[in-house]
Formats: C-alpha cells, sequence, structure tokens
C-alpha cells in the first residue's frame, strides 16, 4: 500500500486545459520502455509555467520496466521498484486524477503605473494590440515545434529541402508573404484569416530529441493535430476575449476552427447538444444551418436559411410535437415560420421587422428540436 503524502499542487500553475493536460498525460502512462520520462517531462514543460513540475518529477525515485529491461533482475533485485513510497509513474497518475484542482496560470496583479494611472495604456489589458499578443502566441508554438510538421525544422545538417512557410499559408489563404508575421501590415480580414489558418496548420510533437552538434538544439517528432487544435483554440480565444474581440474559434460543428460570434454558456450548451445529440439522418442539416447562422460573416439571407433548414426538420416532426404539445402551441411554432417571410415569400408575409426577431426565432427552433431530440431517444429508450 502505498503511505506517501497527497501531491501538493499549490506550486503548479497550468499553462494548458486540465482536460487536454489530463488527455495526453494518461497517453504518455500508457507508452512503454524508457521513452516514456522524456515524454512526461515535456509534457510536464508544456502544461506548467516554470520548471517546477519537471524537476518535482526528477526527483520522484524512477520506476523501472522489468518487462522490457534486459539488465533487471529478478524480483527483489535489481530494477525492483520499492514497495512503499511513490514512483514516477503514480506522481504523474495522481498529478492527471487531480488537474481539475490545479490553478491555471493568470497574469500578475497590476503593477505600480497600472494601479496609479500612468500606464502607457489607460485601457489596461483590453487596449493591447491583439495583432502582436497573436503574432507572439503563435512563435511561442513555433518555438515548441506545433509547426513544425507542416513548415519543416532547421537543422545544422540540412540547410535545404524546407518548405516555404509563406506558400504554404498563400495556398490556403490565397495572400502571399505572410510569413515571417509581420502584424503591423495585418488588415482585419488578415489577422482573422491567419487565425483560422494556423488553426488548421498547427500539431503538437509528442516527443522531442536534443541535436547538440553546433548548438542545433530540439528537434520535434510524432506530431498530432487532434490536441494541438485543442490548445491552439483555448489560447486564442482567451486572446480575443482579453481584447474584447467578440468572435471565438468553433470547437466542433461544421465551422469547426472557424471564427464564430460568441454566444452565453447556456445557448452554447444548446449548441453543443445539437451537434452531439441529433439523429444521423439530420445531423448534416443541422450543422450547416449552425454555421450558417454563427459564422463571422454571417448576413439576414444566411440566417433566414438557417431557419429555414430547423424548420424543415421541425415539419418532419410535426406529428411527434403534435402527440406532446397543446394543439395551439404545435400551430404557433410553424405560424411564426410561414408569416414572417423566413419560408415561403409571398405579399401575405411580414416583413418589416428587426434582425433580433431572426436570432430569437432560431434559438427557439434549436431548442424545440432540442426537445424533439428527446422525445425520440425516450420513445426508442422505450
Amino acid at each position: 500500500m502505498d503511505d506517501s503524502p497527497s501531491l501538493d499542487l499549490s506550486d503548479y500553475e497550468l499553462r494548458w486545459p486540465a482536460e487536454l493536460f489530463a488527455s495526453e498525460g494518461s497517453r504518455v502512462l500508457r507508452t512503454t520502455g524508457h521513452s516514456w520520462e522524456d515524454r512526461a517531462k515535456w509534457l510536464l514543460t508544456e502544461a506548467f509555467t516554470g520548471t517546477t513540475a519537471v524537476t518535482d518529477f526528477e526527483e520522484v525515485p524512477r520506476h523501472r520496466d522489468l518487462a522490457n529491461d534486459p539488465w533487471a533482475a529478478t524480483a527483489g533485485g535489481w530494477g525492483t521498484p520499492q514497495q512503499t513510497g511513490r514512483d514516477q509513474r503514480d506522481w504523474l497518475k495522481e498529478l492527471i486524477r487531480r488537474a481539475s484542482e490545479l490553478r491555471y496560470a493568470t497574469a500578475p496583479r497590476p503593477y505600480w503605473p497600472q494601479r496609479y494611472g500612468s500606464d502607457p495604456s489607460p485601457n489596461g489589458r483590453t487596449a493591447r494590440d491583439a495583432r502582436q499578443d497573436f503574432a507572439r502566441l503563435i512563435s511561442e508554438f513555433a518555438d515548441n515545434g506545433y509547426l513544425a510538421e507542416k513548415f519543416g525544422e532547421h537543422c545544422v545538417d540540412r540547410h535545404d529541402d524546407l518548405p516555404d512557410a509563406s506558400k504554404v499559408i498563400e495556398a490556403r489563404l490565397g495572400i502571399a508573404d505572410l510569413w515571417p508575421l509581420a502584424p503591423e501590415t495585418w488588415d482585419e480580414n488578415t489577422f482573422y484569416g491567419l487565425i483560422e489558418v494556423l488553426h488548421d496548420l498547427v500539431s503538437r510533437p509528442r516527443t522531442r530529441q536534443p541535436h547538440s552538434f553546433n548548438d542545433c538544439g530540439w528537434h520535434h517528432f510524432e506530431f498530432h493535430s487532434g490536441p494541438a487544435r485543442v490548445l491552439y483554440r483555448w489560447k486564442v480565444n482567451h486572446l480575443l476575449r482579453e481584447a474584447g474581440i467578440e468572435y471565438e474559434l468553433a470547437a466542433e460543428g461544421e465551422d469547426l476552427g472557424r471564427l464564430v460570434a460568441i454566444t452565453d454558456d447556456a445557448r452554447s450548451q444548446l449548441v453543443h447538444r445539437a451537434l452531439n445529440d441529433s439523429p444521423p439522418d439530420v445531423i448534416a442539416e443541422i450543422r450547416h444551418a449552425i454555421a450558417l447562422f454563427r459564422g463571422r460573416d454571417t448576413s439576414v439571407e444566411f440566417k433566414r436559411s438557417a431557419i429555414f433548414n430547423l424548420g424543415r426538420i421541425l415539419e418532419d416532426r410535426r406529428a411527434l410535437l403534435k402527440d406532446h404539445l397543446l394543439k395551439k402551441d404545435e400551430g404557433a411554432l410553424f405560424q411564426i415560420a410561414n408569416g414572417f417571410d423566413l419560408r415561403h415569400r409571398n405579399a401575405a408575409q411580414q416583413d418589416e421587422y428587426d434582425e433580433a426577431f431572426l436570432d430569437w426565432i432560431f434559438w427557439w427552433y434549436l431548442a424545440t428540436l432540442e426537445l424533439t431530440n428527446r422525445l425520440i431517444a425516450s420513445r426508442t429508450a422505450g
């Protein structure tokens, strides 16, 4: 039995979402052989501020993998883990298990100039240049090897054959000479376009090796786009919120990785349930409707199309609604769609209303769609 005291988490600050750290950490724990320690230290280096977590990990006794160690002796000899106390795997397991308890790294409390009115940016953090902040963030990703899979990685032994990063971006965005990043030259469309393009280009290296010849530095390997994009969205969305920009990168749906209008938590959860709980026969229409409605370039016509798509699904479920709603309630649901220039345009329809009406009807229809999903699920379960 392990009698070691619980980890003291007070000195650890996460720079990653706790869920992502736990997921990548669990993958590290499934690694066999001696490389797992290097993977663990790389993860701790990335996910936490400073070196405290890595140092603490290194000070914990190692667990020798008897099954894969040709020098291991029989039980009780070399390679036998201590029967009491915590080894490195135990330490990392506990840290992962308690990931939700970890504090997130935050900006330091305001210093004297900010507190007493001498701050050159009078509006504080919201006045920062978001473009410059984004360029610094991408530099951090590049330093950690997150662009090496697509852009290549310089090595003193290989001086050529690297892809032209600017051409890689131009092939997707249609704008030349964007790498190296020069945020002072970007207009709004270029800035937002780069945010979306780089989301699709990042990939996390789960291993790295030092190349000491001529101080070449680290080389990165085993790239995976999934965790990289989770981390990228998390960091970029935080940057946009701090700058007061009312867009965020979508985490799911047809518009995954594209900038969409921010909604409150309740409506975000409604979107999540609609995207994840709807039957396969309608999921493509729902994804498309949500993408039309919340896109950064949305318009009145796009919103009408989104409502039309949801209305068509609800029309197919009209009998279900009749069975569970009062007759007048069911009729009102479709009277709005048919009478307010949303589905069938004719002279009798009302079309002089504020665009906010479209927002209201879209969320109402999406909530009704969730209701019908639940009704269908309950019938299937019964």
